[in-house]
């Protein structure tokens, strides 16, 4: 349970920060860096929330995302022990299926691509593309810690972070649909 009730603490003002389970480690840490990217992130989907473009369903899968992506946080922030004293949430399988469950529905009906899409549209869709890149971000971030630290992060989240990118370029190209992708043409301009 979180329990908020001083916004600054001064722990951290020697370079310092606290994981899940209490350690001390460095602001440094490839960790800290894939957990606060994640924050990034799930800021970069609040400014697409913050567009009224967006149907319901598309709302709320996205606040669902949101939710996901602190989960991811608090997994990626929790070093994976043997015996932990409490139970850490962690990330799980069935969220990534649903992810994918998500791809395939919006996919669905979309024009088949022949070149890659600029980034760009209305601003719903410009904005995804940019949670997207973010999220791409914090994936490369999470591999680091995860390479850095071994059996030390949960490999599950960055297969979450290479789903939930996947999804948001989907529901781009989703936002995009009335209006239609601008694709990219090779040395078009050359």
């Amino acid at each position: 349970m979180v329990n908020l009730t001083r916004i600054y603490t001064k722990t951290g003002d020697d370079g310092t920060t606290s994981l899940g389970d209490m350690s001390r480690t460095s602001k440094n840490d490839p960790r800290l860096e894939a957990y606060a990217t994640v924050d990034e992130a799930n800021s970069s989907i609040g400014v697409v929330l913050s567009t009224d473009e967006l149907s319901e369903p598309v709302r709320a899968l996205l606040v669902r995302i949101q939710n996901d992506l602190f989960d991811v946080g608090a997994d990626l922030c929790t070093p994976v022990v043997d015996s932990p004293a409490f139970e850490p949430l962690r990330v799980l399988e069935s969220q990534i299926v649903y992810l994918e469950e998500q791809i395939d529905l919006f996919n669905a009906d979309l024009e088949s691509l022949r070149s890659f899409v600029l980034p760009s549209g209305t601003p719903a869709a410009a904005h995804l593309h940019v949670a997207r890149t973010v999220v791409r971000r914090a994936e490369r971030c999470t591999w680091a810690a995860i390479h850095a630290f071994g059996g030390g992060v949960n490999p599950l989240t960055a297969k979450y972070l290479n789903r939930c990118s996947d999804l948001l370029f989907v529901l781009a190209r989703h936002s995009n649909k009335n209006i239609g992708d601008q694709l990219w043409v090779p040395g078009a301009n050359r």
